[in-house]
């Protein structure tokens, strides 16, 4: 096998039994980590692939998951198959909810794995096992967080407690779920920070950018009449709309607010009329005060 450069990473691997998502959250000192580690199907499971990793690792996991396999008969297919399994670092979850983390021998310390139901976490190249146990304990812990939400929480105490001791560069978060993602694809947040002095930190900010623009959000209210007349206001500097600000929608009000609504990438969240959510309005609020 072709030889490969180390990427050196903590990660977590998990699966959520509710609502049957499956993610993968994950930091290293390593340009692009998002490209090589994380894999997911969903319905089917999610894997993360590290240390000297094997990108095969990813689509060959998940095609013995599908196939049926459980996690001692794929950590079986792959030692059989790749000679430098002591280099090699990964992790998986079934969608049944089955794990296994492996850490080979040869990877570079401080190297470890931890798993149960649910769950693998995996690093090597550490400050020390403190940061593994911040990833576990944070995911065992934070039951009250959304899944996506648990996943980053999880990466960024571990990063906090230490994380990769050569510093940071990159982030990324994948979580999928059946029709969940835009247009109904599978893979409903695909987030990668590439290179940041605070990758973990910026892959927050791009989290709560996302829940925005992409979250289904709470039912739209009606809309008061100021409210109303300071969207007209709103669109009549944008030159959106040549109405009065009177406080009353009609049908330029609302063609003019869509153009907007076009403009800033909310369409997931308005449904037509003088209703919005509170996310979005204050959204609106607050970036054209």
């Amino acid at each position: 096998m072709k030889a490969t450069l180390p990427v050196h990473t903590f990660s977590l691997v998990a699966c959520d039994p509710d609502t049957g998502d499956l993610g993968i959250a994950v930091a290293s000192k390593f340009l692009a980590v998002g490209f090589v580690v994380p894999w997911a199907k969903a319905g089917v499971g999610a894997l993360a692939t590290q240390s000297y990793a094997n990108p095969s690792f990813g689509p060959t996991g998940l095609a013995l998951m599908e196939a049926g396999a459980g996690p001692e008969d794929i950590l079986a297919v792959f030692a059989r198959n790749d000679p430098d399994l002591a280099k090699r670092q990964f992790g998986f979850v079934l969608a049944s909810g089955e794990s296994l983390s492996y850490t080979g021998q040869e990877c570079h310390a401080w190297a470890g794995s931890c798993w149960g139901p649910n769950y693998a976490a995996q690093g090597n190249l550490l400050t020390g096992p403190e940061v593994l146990e911040a990833l576990e304990q944070t995911f065992l812990t934070r039951v009250d967080l959304a899944f996506p939400e648990r996943l980053l929480e999880a990466l960024f105490q571990a990063d906090r407690a230490g994380g990769d001791r050569r510093g940071r560069q990159s982030a990324a978060l994948l979580v999928v779920g059946a029709g969940k993602g835009y247009g109904g694809m599978e893979r409903w947040i695909d987030l990668r920070v590439d290179d940041h002095a605070d990758p973990v930190a910026e892959l927050r900010r791009l989290l709560g950018i996302h829940r925005l623009l992409f979250g289904a959000g709470e039912p739209g209210r009606p809309l008061q009449s100021d409210e109303i007349a300071w969207i007209q206001a709103l669109l009549r500097r944008q030159g959106l709309y040549a109405g009065e600000a009177n406080g009353v929608w009609d049908e330029a009000t609302e063609k003019a607010f869509e153009t907007l609504i076009g403009m800033e990438n909310l369409e997931e969240r308005y449904r037509g009329g003088p209703l919005l959510d509170e996310v979005a309005l204050k959204y609106l609020q607050e970036k054209f005060a």
